[in-house]
């Protein structure tokens, strides 16, 4: 009979718990816990999350089902439902979020020199929405259409080892450009965006930041070309250009100047047209982006 390490076990034993345990102490979450701690229902969580559980029904007939074994998985508090239910509602969200993001710069240190898109030295994000259905009469609070019921999970992955930075969940209604008034710009990164996130005065403050974004543009903006840059049209790449605004309002929204790079993708035999503030970086670098 095999007598190692679960292997749930070696996973947890990646984690730095000392840092697991700092955000306890930082609010305080094991004052007066008896059996029950906040490291007993991390584990439940995550146990749950790694074996696709659907409810903390199931959760707990899987876990009692393993009785035996819960001691070599690291829990040490009795398994029931009531006491989980009871702590994932009373204890503070914000342990898990501290702990998250500890995780998180730990794995981004990990990737930090892996090559990525011809050895761009700058950070690369991807941004984008994800729209979650639900019952409407289970999830009331989750305001999306008038029969409908959804929740949008807002994501900003590092595209250098894909690891999430920034995950924000809201209603359905919330449109995608309002997250960028939740971001905190790092200067000299990339934001790479669809057309759902084109907003000049937005974007324009991610350039005063000094982050750089890249953004398709879409059919109806308005500008006026200042000049061109040559380019090899045998790489897909049809102009690059520097361009100011002439709309109606966004030349008040974006008063500086843009590069706009047309770009044909073999592959899928489409046409875009990409819109940044970058003018260092190659155009074909910027449509490999």
């Amino acid at each position: 009979m095999y007598t190692g390490k679960l292997v749930f076990s070696q996973v947890i034993e990646h984690l730095p718990q000392h840092t697991f345990r700092r955000c306890v102490q930082r609010y305080k979450d094991n004052h007066k816990v008896k059996s029950f701690t906040c490291f007993d229902q991390f584990l439940c969580m995550a146990f749950a999350q790694l074996t696709y559980r659907e409810s903390l029904r199931d959760i707990e007939v899987c876990l009692r089902a393993q009785r035996n074994k819960l001691y070599h998985l690291g829990i040490r508090g009795e398994i029931s439902r009531n006491t989980l239910a009871n702590a994932n509602k009373v204890r503070d969200w914000r342990i898990s979020a501290d702990f998250a993001q500890a995780l998180i710069q730990t794995a981004r240190q990990l990737d930090a020199n892996e090559d990525f898109a011809a050895n761009l030295g700058n950070t690369a994000y991807a941004l984008d929405a994800s729209t979650i259905d639900l019952c409407l009469s289970l999830f009331p609070w989750a305001l999306s259409r008038r029969t409908k019921a959804a929740v949008k999970l807002h994501t900003l992955l590092d595209l250098r080892g894909n690891v999430p930075t920034f995950i924000h969940i809201s209603d359905g209604k919330l449109h995608d450009v309002n997250v960028l008034d939740l971001l905190i710009p790092e200067p000299g990164a990339f934001y790479i965006m669809d057309r759902g996130y084109l907003d000049f005065a937005r974007l324009y403050r991610l350039a005063l930041a000094g982050a750089f974004f890249l953004i398709r543009a879409k059919s109806n903006t308005r500008c006026r070309r200042l000049y061109s840059r040559p380019v090899d049209n045998s790489t897909g790449l049809k102009c690059d250009q520097t361009i100011v605004l002439t709309g109606t309002h966004t030349p008040r929204y974006y008063p500086e100047k843009l590069r706009r790079i047309k770009y044909d993708d073999a592959t899928t035999d489409k046409t875009f047209v990409f819109l940044t503030n970058n003018f260092s970086l190659s155009a074909l670098t910027i449509a490999d982006l």
